[in-house]
C-alpha cells in the first residue's frame, strides 16, 4: 500500500506534525474500512483517542481535514510517478509500461478500490468531493501526458491529453470489476499485459493512419 505524504505546516513543530499525522491515517483507515458518511469529525476524534476540540485545532472542518488526506494521497503517487517519469535510463515507452504497471497494480489493494470509487459516487452530489477529484485525477495525469509527449512530440498538447484521459480513465474503469476482492481480480496481470500493449501502440499510432 501506498505511503501518505504528509507536508509539514509553516511554523509547524515536531508534536503536531505527529498528531496531524495520526489524524490523517486514522481518517484514511475509516475511509477504507467504513466509507465517507462515516468520517465524521467526532468519529475521527474517538478513533484518535482525543476530544474533539483537539481534533479541531488541527483541521477546523471535516473539508478541511479531506483537503489535506486528499493532498496527502496524490502527492504519495506523484513520488512515485516522478521517480519514474525521469527515469534517465529507461525509454519513453518503457516509462509509460512502468507507470501504467504501477496503477494497475495499485487498483487491487484494498485502500485504492474502497477509496476512490467511494469519492466517485460521492462526487455526484457533493460539489467540494467532486473538486478535490478533479484536481487529484488532474495532477495524477501529468506525468502520462508528459510521457506520452517524449513518445509522440508531434502531437499537439490538447491530443496528448485526450490520451492521457483516455489511459486514465480505462486503467480506472478496472477497479470494479479486477480491484481487490472483486470478480476479476486474479486476471488483473493478464488484463495489465493486455492494457499496456494497447497504451503504448495508440501512442505510437495515434494520427497516423488519418490520411
Amino acid at each position: 500500500m501506498i505511503e501518505l505524504d504528509i507536508p509539514e505546516r509553516d511554523g509547524g513543530y515536531s508534536k503536531g506534525n505527529e498528531t496531524r499525522e495520526l489524524i490523517l491515517r486514522t481518517a484514511l483507515e475509516i475511509l477504507i474500512e467504513e466509507g465517507y458518511r462515516a468520517m465524521s469529525m467526532r468519529r475521527v476524534a474517538i478513533a484518535c483517542g482525543m476530544k474533539f476540540g483537539n481534533l479541531t485545532y488541527h483541521y477546523r472542518s471535516r473539508e478541511d481535514l479531506v483537503r489535506e488526506l486528499l493532498e496527502a494521497v496524490i502527492r504519495s503517487y506523484e513520488v512515485e510517478f516522478d521517480q519514474i517519469v525521469h527515469m534517465s535510463s529507461a525509454s519513453a515507452q518503457e516509462r509509460l509500461q512502468r507507470i501504467c504497471t504501477f496503477i494497475l497494480e495499485d487498483i487491487r489493494s484494498k485502500k485504492t478500490t474502497r477509496i476512490f470509487p467511494e469519492l466517485w459516487a460521492l462526487s455526484n452530489h457533493d460539489a467540494f468531493v467532486l473538486a478535490r477529484v478533479q484536481e487529484l485525477y488532474g495532477r495524477a495525469r501529468a506525468p502520462l501526458i508528459e510521457i506520452v509527449g517524449d513518445i509522440r512530440p508531434d502531437l499537439p498538447i490538447a491530443d496528448r491529453e485526450a490520451i492521457a484521459l483516455f489511459i486514465s480513465a480505462s486503467m480506472e474503469g478496472m477497479t470494479p470489476f479486477a480491484g481487490y476482492e472483486k470478480p476479476f481480480e486474479p486476471l488483473m496481470p493478464k488484463l495489465s499485459d493486455i492494457a499496456i500493449h494497447s497504451f503504448v501502440s495508440l501512442v505510437e499510432t495515434f494520427g497516423r493512419d488519418s490520411n
